[in-house]
């Protein structure tokens, strides 16, 4: 092993003096400015994983992302191509190995069946119990994201294949339960992260905003009976792979945030609100602020909504309260994973000042 990789430096929050420099600074990582040094280190990286010599070209697809991961693939004559994930810091390396387990667990469950063949099998290679990388092998398709960038007519039957499909992920592994007993992991635990995370959120009208949002989240679980299972998480278009001919999904990646024990709403949800977020190229927070402003979604995503296997919109006193409970996993799940989203003054004001503020509004 290469003991001279640089350790991965914990992905804390700023001292006090560096705060209002880092809320000024953009919130995805500069590639012309962190490329030079990525190729290098993925190069040793690849070195490792392959035991010698690999060439610069069989890198590929490098970046930086957002939650403190450099990523590349790694597609040599030495075996399958490879997607492998690089932790930057010690939330990084944390969220890999909780995905990895997640894997392993789902790929062990015997109620899951067929869906086995849409994981990513994935090795974590460690040295002196330091997380290096996560290897996963390459799944075929393409990011359904990127498929609608360029077929956007094709976004009815993509999204009702996407719903049926983490439908009957649900479906094998859920069973009903009591909303309110749920609370305390659901929403308290989450939104002590946003105002942990969200300086905003830790100020006297984030606060007040934050408990209005406690107290309805509260409210309109209590007495309610959802469906909890496995659940993705992160159930977006740029998280499914696609057969390019038939449109049948192929793949779903990236399960940091999945759970054996979590509300299914929330992937439902998310895919709903995030494809529209992908047409209308705005933020999410706004997507959800207007649904809280209006009393619940647009008309045609609740119809697209109605095909999937959570509650029906519509038929609930308050038709905002799935997507906001939708909307703090996801912020929320951002904001633990990487420092750099509560830093950003640019995420923080386009994806959770505005549902805050609309719902202290109410």
């Amino acid at each position: 092993m290469d003991t001279a990789l640089p350790r991965t430096v914990p992905g804390e929050r700023p001292g006090p003096g560096r705060a209002g420099w880092n809320s000024l600074l953009p919130l995805d990582p500069n590639p012309l400015l962190t490329r030079p040094s990525d190729l290098v280190r993925a190069h040793r990286l690849a070195g490792l994983l392959r035991g010698g010599t690999v060439r610069f070209r069989d890198l590929h697809r490098l970046e930086r992302t957002v939650s403190d991961l450099l990523v590349f693939r790694l597609e040599d004559r030495a075996a399958d191509p490879l997607v492998v994930k690089h932790p930057r810091s010690a939330r990084a390396a944390g969220s890999l190995t909780h995905g990895c387990a997640a894997l392993r667990e789902l790929a062990g469950d015997d109620r899951v069946g067929e869906w086995r063949r849409l994981l990513p099998p994935a090795e974590e290679l460690r040295y002196e119990g330091r997380l290096l990388l996560v290897a996963e092998r390459c799944l075929p398709g393409v990011e359904a994201d990127v498929l609608l960038r360029r077929t956007p007519g094709r976004t009815l039957p993509l999204a009702v294949a996407a719903l049926d499909t983490v439908a009957a992920l649900h479906r094998a592994t859920g069973r009903p339960e009591r909303a309110d007993r749920r609370t305390a992991d659901w929403v308290d635990t989450r939104l002590t992260v946003l105002t942990e995370e969200v300086p905003w959120c830790a100020g006297a009208r984030g606060a007040t905003a934050v408990r209005a949002l406690r107290d309805r989240l509260h409210g309109g679980l209590a007495g309610r009976t959802l469906t909890t299972a496995w659940t993705h998480g992160d159930y977006h278009p740029g998280n499914i792979l696609v057969d390019e001919e038939s449109g049948a999904l192929s793949g779903v990646i990236d399960w940091a945030d999945a759970r054996p024990d979590g509300p299914c709403a929330v992937d439902s949800y998310l895919f709903v609100l995030t494809l529209r977020q992908q047409r209308e190229r705005r933020e999410l927070g706004r997507i959800v602020a207007d649904a809280v402003r209006r009393g619940g979604l647009l008309p045609e995503d609740r119809d697209l909504l109605a095909r999937s296997d959570v509650p029906p919109p519509g038929q609930e006193p308050d038709e905002a309260l799935l997507p906001l409970l939708t909307w703090l996993w996801h912020v929320a799940g951002n904001a633990a994973k990487s420092a750099r989203y509560g830093r950003s003054r640019r995420w923080v004001t386009g994806n959770v000042v505005p549902v805050l503020t609309e719902v202290a509004r109410r």
